[in-house]
Protein backbone atom coordinates (compact mmCIF):
# COMPACT_ATOMS: atom_id res chain seq x y z
CA UNK A 1 0.00 0.00 0.00
CA UNK A 2 1.31 3.45 -0.75
CA UNK A 3 2.57 5.05 2.38
CA UNK A 4 0.99 8.25 1.52
CA UNK A 5 -2.87 6.43 1.29
CA UNK A 6 -3.93 6.55 4.75
CA UNK A 7 -5.74 3.75 5.95
CA UNK A 8 -9.31 5.28 6.22
CA UNK A 9 -10.34 8.47 5.10
CA UNK A 10 -13.69 9.73 6.51
CA UNK A 11 -14.67 13.42 4.75
CA UNK A 12 -18.29 14.65 5.34
CA UNK A 13 -19.91 11.66 6.42
CA UNK A 14 -23.36 12.15 7.08
CA UNK A 15 -26.28 8.99 6.94
CA UNK A 16 -29.67 8.65 8.23
CA UNK A 17 -31.48 5.38 8.60
CA UNK A 18 -34.86 4.79 6.35
CA UNK A 19 -38.01 5.67 8.19
CA UNK A 20 -39.83 2.55 9.59
CA UNK A 21 -43.29 2.35 8.40
CA UNK A 22 -45.11 5.04 7.75
CA UNK A 23 -42.56 7.63 9.92
CA UNK A 24 -41.47 10.75 8.26
CA UNK A 25 -37.84 11.08 7.72
CA UNK A 26 -35.76 9.69 10.01
CA UNK A 27 -33.12 11.66 12.20
CA UNK A 28 -29.46 12.02 11.40
CA UNK A 29 -26.96 9.91 13.05
CA UNK A 30 -24.08 11.31 11.55
CA UNK A 31 -23.78 14.56 11.18
CA UNK A 32 -20.64 15.53 8.57
CA UNK A 33 -18.13 13.54 10.16
CA UNK A 34 -13.90 13.96 9.02
CA UNK A 35 -11.73 11.38 10.36
CA UNK A 36 -8.28 10.11 8.72
CA UNK A 37 -6.25 7.16 10.57
CA UNK A 38 -3.08 6.33 9.45
CA UNK A 39 -1.90 2.74 8.84
CA UNK A 40 -0.98 1.05 12.01
CA UNK A 41 -2.30 3.52 14.26
CA UNK A 42 -4.46 2.82 17.38
CA UNK A 43 -7.55 5.27 17.30
CA UNK A 44 -10.13 4.95 20.06
CA UNK A 45 -13.68 6.55 19.85
CA UNK A 46 -15.55 7.66 23.10
CA UNK A 47 -18.64 9.21 22.93
CA UNK A 48 -22.37 9.39 24.81
CA UNK A 49 -25.36 6.92 24.00
CA UNK A 50 -26.84 7.63 20.89
CA UNK A 51 -23.65 9.74 19.35
CA UNK A 52 -23.37 7.38 16.20
CA UNK A 53 -20.49 5.25 17.09
CA UNK A 54 -21.51 1.73 16.13
CA UNK A 55 -23.26 3.37 12.99
CA UNK A 56 -19.75 4.75 12.09
CA UNK A 57 -18.44 0.96 12.87
CA UNK A 58 -20.73 -0.21 10.15
CA UNK A 59 -19.72 2.69 7.49
CA UNK A 60 -16.07 1.32 7.69
CA UNK A 61 -16.73 -2.00 5.94
CA UNK A 62 -19.55 -0.95 3.66
CA UNK A 63 -22.70 -2.35 5.30
CA UNK A 64 -23.47 1.03 5.54
CA UNK A 65 -25.08 1.93 3.10
CA UNK A 66 -24.98 -1.29 0.99
CA UNK A 67 -26.63 -3.51 3.52
CA UNK A 68 -28.88 -0.88 5.48
CA UNK A 69 -29.85 1.65 2.77
CA UNK A 70 -30.26 4.79 4.32
CA UNK A 71 -29.47 8.14 3.25
CA UNK A 72 -25.70 8.65 2.90
CA UNK A 73 -23.49 11.64 2.24
CA UNK A 74 -19.74 12.65 1.76
CA UNK A 75 -17.15 9.90 1.13
CA UNK A 76 -15.59 6.86 3.06
CA UNK A 77 -12.52 5.11 1.53
CA UNK A 78 -10.73 2.52 3.41
CA UNK A 79 -7.22 1.89 2.23
CA UNK A 80 -8.23 4.19 -0.86
CA UNK A 81 -11.19 1.91 -1.90
CA UNK A 82 -14.53 4.00 -2.01
CA UNK A 83 -17.04 2.03 0.29
CA UNK A 84 -20.24 2.82 -1.66
CA UNK A 85 -18.71 1.21 -4.81
CA UNK A 86 -17.05 -1.54 -3.52
CA UNK A 87 -18.38 -4.74 -2.86
CA UNK A 88 -18.59 -5.54 1.12
CA UNK A 89 -16.60 -8.78 0.32
CA UNK A 90 -14.06 -7.23 -1.44
CA UNK A 91 -13.86 -5.08 1.74
CA UNK A 92 -13.70 -7.94 4.01
CA UNK A 93 -10.28 -9.18 2.54
CA UNK A 94 -8.98 -5.69 3.96
CA UNK A 95 -11.59 -4.46 6.91
CA UNK A 96 -12.46 -6.91 9.97
CA UNK A 97 -15.66 -5.89 12.44
CA UNK A 98 -16.47 -7.21 15.68
CA UNK A 99 -19.14 -6.54 17.71
CA UNK A 100 -20.16 -5.66 21.24
CA UNK A 101 -21.70 -9.36 21.60
CA UNK A 102 -19.58 -12.19 20.08
CA UNK A 103 -23.06 -14.35 20.26
CA UNK A 104 -24.06 -12.59 16.94
CA UNK A 105 -20.70 -13.77 15.39
CA UNK A 106 -20.33 -17.45 16.39
CA UNK A 107 -22.51 -19.87 14.62
CA UNK A 108 -19.82 -22.79 14.13
CA UNK A 109 -19.79 -26.69 15.62
CA UNK A 110 -16.17 -25.50 17.22
CA UNK A 111 -13.66 -23.11 17.72
CA UNK A 112 -11.17 -24.05 14.65
CA UNK A 113 -14.05 -24.29 12.09
CA UNK A 114 -15.76 -20.79 13.49
CA UNK A 115 -12.11 -19.57 13.00
CA UNK A 116 -12.01 -20.94 9.23
CA UNK A 117 -15.14 -19.78 8.34
CA UNK A 118 -14.03 -16.51 6.86
CA UNK A 119 -11.12 -17.64 4.77
CA UNK A 120 -12.84 -20.22 3.32
CA UNK A 121 -15.85 -18.08 2.02
CA UNK A 122 -12.91 -15.49 0.68
CA UNK A 123 -11.76 -18.54 -1.49
CA UNK A 124 -8.55 -19.05 0.30
CA UNK A 125 -6.02 -21.57 -0.57
CA UNK A 126 -6.84 -24.76 1.84
CA UNK A 127 -3.49 -25.01 3.12
CA UNK A 128 -3.04 -21.22 3.44
CA UNK A 129 -6.48 -21.82 5.72
CA UNK A 130 -4.66 -24.05 7.66
CA UNK A 131 -2.06 -21.61 8.52
CA UNK A 132 -4.31 -18.63 9.06
CA UNK A 133 -6.21 -20.54 11.35
CA UNK A 134 -3.13 -21.77 13.37
CA UNK A 135 -1.84 -18.32 13.50
CA UNK A 136 -5.00 -16.48 14.68
CA UNK A 137 -5.56 -19.12 17.74
CA UNK A 138 -2.19 -18.68 18.89
CA UNK A 139 -2.20 -14.82 18.57
CA UNK A 140 -5.07 -14.76 20.52
CA UNK A 141 -4.59 -17.56 23.63
CA UNK A 142 -6.94 -20.28 22.12
CA UNK A 143 -4.93 -23.13 20.41
CA UNK A 144 -5.75 -25.36 23.24
CA UNK A 145 -9.79 -24.55 23.03
CA UNK A 146 -9.54 -25.64 19.24
CA UNK A 147 -11.90 -28.46 19.30
CA UNK A 148 -14.36 -26.77 21.62
CA UNK A 149 -17.71 -25.52 20.89
CA UNK A 150 -17.94 -22.31 21.36
CA UNK A 151 -21.08 -21.67 22.84
CA UNK A 152 -19.08 -23.79 25.78
CA UNK A 153 -16.55 -21.03 26.56
CA UNK A 154 -16.54 -17.83 28.60
CA UNK A 155 -17.45 -14.18 27.80
CA UNK A 156 -13.62 -13.54 27.47
CA UNK A 157 -12.99 -16.70 25.53
CA UNK A 158 -15.92 -15.99 22.80
CA UNK A 159 -14.71 -12.44 22.47
CA UNK A 160 -11.19 -13.32 21.71
CA UNK A 161 -12.64 -16.27 19.20
CA UNK A 162 -15.05 -13.73 17.72
CA UNK A 163 -11.23 -11.42 16.96
CA UNK A 164 -9.83 -14.69 15.65
CA UNK A 165 -12.34 -15.19 13.25
CA UNK A 166 -11.72 -11.81 12.17
CA UNK A 167 -8.79 -12.04 12.13
CA UNK A 168 -8.05 -15.27 9.75
CA UNK A 169 -9.07 -13.11 7.20
CA UNK A 170 -6.07 -11.00 7.41
CA UNK A 171 -7.84 -7.92 7.83
CA UNK A 172 -5.48 -4.46 7.83
CA UNK A 173 -7.73 -2.80 9.96
CA UNK A 174 -9.67 -4.03 12.51
CA UNK A 175 -13.01 -2.26 14.05
CA UNK A 176 -13.84 -3.03 17.68
CA UNK A 177 -17.44 -1.82 18.57
CA UNK A 178 -17.09 -1.75 23.20
CA UNK A 179 -15.58 -5.22 22.45
CA UNK A 180 -14.67 -5.60 26.44
CA UNK A 181 -18.60 -4.17 27.78
CA UNK A 182 -19.95 -7.28 28.79
CA UNK A 183 -16.99 -8.81 30.03
CA UNK A 184 -15.73 -9.11 33.76
CA UNK A 185 -12.30 -8.04 34.77
CA UNK A 186 -10.15 -11.54 33.89
CA UNK A 187 -12.17 -11.08 30.20
CA UNK A 188 -11.27 -7.86 29.72
CA UNK A 189 -7.36 -7.97 30.15
CA UNK A 190 -7.51 -10.73 27.92
CA UNK A 191 -9.33 -9.00 24.83
CA UNK A 192 -7.41 -5.96 25.19
CA UNK A 193 -4.07 -8.38 25.79
CA UNK A 194 -4.95 -9.48 21.98
CA UNK A 195 -5.89 -6.07 20.82
CA UNK A 196 -2.54 -4.62 21.96
CA UNK A 197 -0.34 -7.49 20.34
CA UNK A 198 -1.91 -6.91 17.36
CA UNK A 199 -1.14 -2.73 17.54
CA UNK A 200 2.18 -2.76 18.74
CA UNK A 201 3.13 -6.23 17.29
CA UNK A 202 1.36 -6.94 13.96
CA UNK A 203 0.87 -3.42 13.22
CA UNK A 204 -2.39 -3.71 12.34
CA UNK A 205 -4.36 -0.91 12.51
CA UNK A 206 -7.17 -0.31 15.07
CA UNK A 207 -10.21 1.92 15.56
CA UNK A 208 -12.26 0.93 18.72
CA UNK A 209 -15.12 1.89 20.10
CA UNK A 210 -14.81 1.91 23.96
CA UNK A 211 -16.45 3.75 27.28
CA UNK A 212 -13.90 3.22 29.23
CA UNK A 213 -10.90 6.21 29.19
CA UNK A 214 -8.39 3.83 31.33
CA UNK A 215 -8.72 1.37 28.44
CA UNK A 216 -7.61 4.91 26.06
CA UNK A 217 -5.43 6.02 28.50
CA UNK A 218 -3.34 2.27 28.39
CA UNK A 219 -3.59 1.63 24.48
CA UNK A 220 -4.97 4.08 21.68
CA UNK A 221 -2.41 5.94 20.33
CA UNK A 222 -5.55 8.94 19.80
CA UNK A 223 -8.70 9.59 21.11
CA UNK A 224 -11.82 10.81 18.86
CA UNK A 225 -15.10 12.21 20.67
CA UNK A 226 -17.86 11.61 18.89
CA UNK A 227 -21.26 13.83 19.94
CA UNK A 228 -24.40 14.31 18.32
CA UNK A 229 -23.09 12.56 14.90
CA UNK A 230 -20.04 14.97 14.78
CA UNK A 231 -16.53 14.73 15.89
CA UNK A 232 -16.23 17.25 19.03
CA UNK A 233 -12.68 16.64 19.59
CA UNK A 234 -9.67 14.22 17.98
CA UNK A 235 -6.25 14.39 19.72
CA UNK A 236 -4.16 12.53 22.07
CA UNK A 237 -5.58 10.79 25.03
CA UNK A 238 -3.94 12.45 28.05
CA UNK A 239 -5.24 15.83 26.92
CA UNK A 240 -8.68 15.37 25.66
CA UNK A 241 -9.25 12.88 28.92
CA UNK A 242 -8.10 15.66 31.25
CA UNK A 243 -9.81 18.56 30.08
CA UNK A 244 -12.96 18.39 32.27
CA UNK A 245 -15.30 21.30 30.46
CA UNK A 246 -14.59 19.10 27.29
CA UNK A 247 -15.51 15.40 28.90
CA UNK A 248 -18.86 17.51 30.20
CA UNK A 249 -19.90 19.09 26.79
CA UNK A 250 -19.34 14.87 25.63
CA UNK A 251 -21.05 13.57 28.42
CA UNK A 252 -18.32 11.26 29.78
CA UNK A 253 -16.54 10.34 33.05
CA UNK A 254 -12.55 11.29 34.07
CA UNK A 255 -10.57 8.62 34.50
CA UNK A 256 -11.21 6.98 37.89
CA UNK A 257 -7.64 7.61 39.10
CA UNK A 258 -7.38 11.21 38.49
CA UNK A 259 -9.50 11.42 41.36
CA UNK A 260 -6.63 9.84 42.95
CA UNK A 261 -4.28 11.55 41.46
CA UNK A 262 -5.99 15.11 42.59
CA UNK A 263 -6.30 13.64 46.02
CA UNK A 264 -2.52 12.92 46.96
CA UNK A 265 -1.27 16.37 45.29
CA UNK A 266 -3.68 18.38 47.60
CA UNK A 267 -3.05 16.50 50.21
CA UNK A 268 0.25 14.57 50.28
CA UNK A 269 2.09 17.35 47.75
CA UNK A 270 2.78 14.13 45.30
CA UNK A 271 3.48 16.90 42.44
CA UNK A 272 2.85 14.02 39.27
CA UNK A 273 -0.38 13.62 38.18
CA UNK A 274 -1.66 10.21 36.90
CA UNK A 275 -4.31 8.83 34.87
CA UNK A 276 -4.31 5.29 35.08
CA UNK A 277 -3.03 2.53 37.70
CA UNK A 278 -0.20 1.65 35.86
CA UNK A 279 1.26 5.28 35.96
CA UNK A 280 -0.11 5.97 39.41
CA UNK A 281 2.12 3.12 40.63
CA UNK A 282 5.14 4.35 39.03
CA UNK A 283 4.32 8.02 40.35
CA UNK A 284 3.40 6.12 43.84
CA UNK A 285 6.72 4.17 43.68
CA UNK A 286 9.17 7.07 42.98
CA UNK A 287 7.06 9.23 45.63
CA UNK A 288 8.04 6.50 48.23
CA UNK A 289 11.24 6.13 46.91
CA UNK A 290 12.22 9.50 47.32
CA UNK A 291 10.58 9.63 51.43
CA UNK A 292 12.70 6.69 52.29
CA UNK A 293 15.33 8.44 50.85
Amino acid sequence: MNALVPAVSVRGLSFRYPPLGRQGLAPAVLCGVDLEVQAGEFLAVMGPLGAGKSTLCLALNGLLPQATGGTFGGTVRILGQDTRCTPVSTLARQVGLVFQEPETQLFSSTVEAEVAFGPENLGVDPNEIRERVDWALRVTGLEDLRHRVPAHLSGGQKQRLAIAATLSTSPRLLVLDEPTTALDPRGCREVLSVIAQLSQVQGTTIIMVTQSPEHVLEHADRLALLVKGRILADGAPLDLLTDAELLQEARLQPPRMMALSRLLQSRYGVTSPFATVNQGEAVLRAALDGYHG
